[in-house]
């Protein structure tokens, strides 16, 4: 107990400082891509912060199952975790940094109870949009046969990606494009999903509440018709000896 206590009182200390160090990855892996002559020195310094967010998450999770009594059950309902870290060892490439990054920050978002089901939502759109169109603009602009040339053509084809509607007029045209364009399809109806049985599960809720207070008004209409009936015959049962009609 004094292990999961330590463990939960880790998790709440690190909560903000994680989020704003995701933060922090966001905007370093955006400035490369959105400023395309940005200097070698700017560059550098971005790959540095993005490598030191993962390695705050990295220690993140070493210390988290370091502070759990069972490892090995830690280990088996973490495996994304530990996925989302080992990733980025196994081929440095800033575009699997990004992936294992918001991997991590989805699955420490979700241990907050404090956050909504709506505001996770909005936050997983917003940042797979953002992250989707960042991604897909690196790999495809130097693309001779490309057409996804400005951030405006990315956002507009990852926008269009993510809600199914696919209008075709910009499309990735590598293979690692076409990888992300699958991940944002697969995510998209994910999300959609979400939403759906979100909104379904209001409904189902609202009519329950609305089935109990009907029940309840029934049963309070029939108690008082019992109450009626009753003082009704006793009415009557003291009307009989004195013969009153």
């Amino acid at each position: 107990m004094k292990q999961q206590t330590a463990q939960g009182r880790w998790e709440q200390f690190t909560q903000r400082p994680l989020l704003a160090l995701a933060v922090a990855f966001a905007v370093a892996y955006a400035v490369p891509i959105v400023d395309h002559s940005a200097g070698h020195s700017l560059t550098e310094v971005c790959t540095a912060v993005e490598w030191v967010v993962w390695g705050a998450f990295a220690t993140d999770y070493v210390v988290r199952l370091g502070l759990a009594r069972r490892r090995k059950e830690f280990v088996r309902t973490h495996w994304l975790d530990l996925c989302a870290v080992v990733l980025p060892i196994l081929q440095p490439l800033r575009l699997l940094r990004m992936v294992s990054t918001l991997i991590l920050v989805g699955r420490r978002a979700r241990m907050a109870s404090q956050i909504q089901l709506t505001t996770y939502v909005v936050g997983s759109v917003v940042g797979l949009l953002m992250f989707g169109s960042l991604a897909v603009l690196s790999v495809e602009r130097e693309s001779p046969d490309g057409n996804i040339r400005t951030l405006g053509d990315a956002l507009w084809w990852s926008f269009t990606t993510m809600t199914t509607v696919g209008y075709g007029d910009h499309a990735p045209t590598t293979g690692l494009g076409r990888m992300i364009a699958v991940g944002l399809m697969l995510s998209g109806i994910a999300l959609l999903g979400v939403v759906t049985a979100n909104i379904a599960t209001w409904f189902i809720a609202r009519f329950e509440k609305d089935d109990v207070e009907e029940r309840r008004q029934t049963e309070a209409i029939e108690a008082l018709t019992e109450e009626v009936r009753a003082l009704r015959a006793e009415v009557a049962a003291l009307r009989e000896p004195s013969g009153t009609p």
